[in-house]
């Protein structure tokens, strides 16, 4: 149960850092909540930055815990790799959004893996059609932006 508790405590606080970024349009610090490897596969990083700055409106009053923390661990030989992925609603005072990440925790052989590798922000109504929880429709390295 520690474990769980911590998992939550760190996917908590890695929205903390998400949410600090977008309030003060800051790509620098948004960059470095990202792992090495998802900055290095990113499709257009800086434009897709602007589109998340540009489209979460209003001033980021509260956010509401949906799953957080969902860990997937493997050791295998020494190796240990821990991955989560984490799902809340934000919300603005014009807005209700859904964010989900994908946070690599550890990776003893890889540590360029260690960071977030992908971040999720729609509206919370949106969720039906545009979410799948990381899954082929969504997944991609850094920000991810609908098709226009």
């Amino acid at each position: 149960m520690l474990n769980k508790n911590n998992d939550e405590g760190k996917a908590d606080a890695r929205l903390e850092q998400i949410i600090e970024a977008i309030k003060s349009k800051d790509k620098d610090s948004l960059k470095k909540i990202f792992s090495e490897q998802a900055l290095n596969e990113a499709e257009d990083l800086n434009g897709r930055m602007d589109y998340l700055f540009d489209f979460v409106q209003g001033n980021i009053e509260s956010w509401e815990t949906i799953v957080h923390g969902n860990a997937y661990e493997s050791i295998n030989h020494g190796s240990r790799i821990k991955k989560s992925s984490s799902w809340y609603y934000v919300n603005t005072d014009k807005q209700k959004y859904l964010f989900f990440f994908l946070d690599n925790t550890i990776d003893t052989d890889h540590p360029e893996n260690v960071g977030v590798y992908m971040l999720q922000v729609i509206k919370a109504e949106d969720k039906e059609t545009q979410f799948d929880g990381g899954g082929p429709n969504t997944r991609c390295a850094g920000i991810y932006k609908p098709k226009e």
